[in-house]
Parts: structure tokens; sequence; C-alpha cells
């Protein structure tokens, strides 16, 4: 079986909007299903590849600050 997770995420996302877009991530983080993670990723990976190399920076950055937080608590 050939199953192109990205490709079938995209569709899926294809026609939404804005608010469309932020109610999935709202929505996945929040549920906290294991099921979700690849579409985040697949997600992540969009908003990755569209930064530049300062926006790039300060997510790294937040992600640094998120993870430390995250095994301080």
């Amino acid at each position: 079986m050939d199953l192109n997770l990205r490709k079938a995420i995209l569709t899926n996302i294809a026609t939404n909007d804005q608010s469309q877009l932020e109610a999935t991530i709202v929505d996945a983080i929040q549920d906290g299903e294991e099921k979700m993670l690849p579409g985040l990723g697949v997600l992540f990976e969009l908003i990755w590849k569209a930064s530049d190399e300062q926006d790039k920076q300060e997510m790294i950055d937040a992600l640094e600050q998120g993870v430390k937080n995250a095994t301080n608590s």
C-alpha cells in the first residue's frame, strides 16, 4: 500500500482559510492525540519552508525555550 501522508494532509487543508487552519492547529494541540502529530509536522514543514533565516531562528529560539519549560515542569 502506497500512502503519501503529506499529500493526504495537504489535500485535506487545501481549501482552508486562516481561521480554519488556526482551528486545526488549536484542536490538535488541545486534544493531545498522537494521531494528530503527523499533520502538525506537515504544517510546520510548510511554515519552515516559507520562512526566512530570521524567522527560522526565532522559531528555534521559541522551540528551545518551550522544550526547557516543558522539561522543567
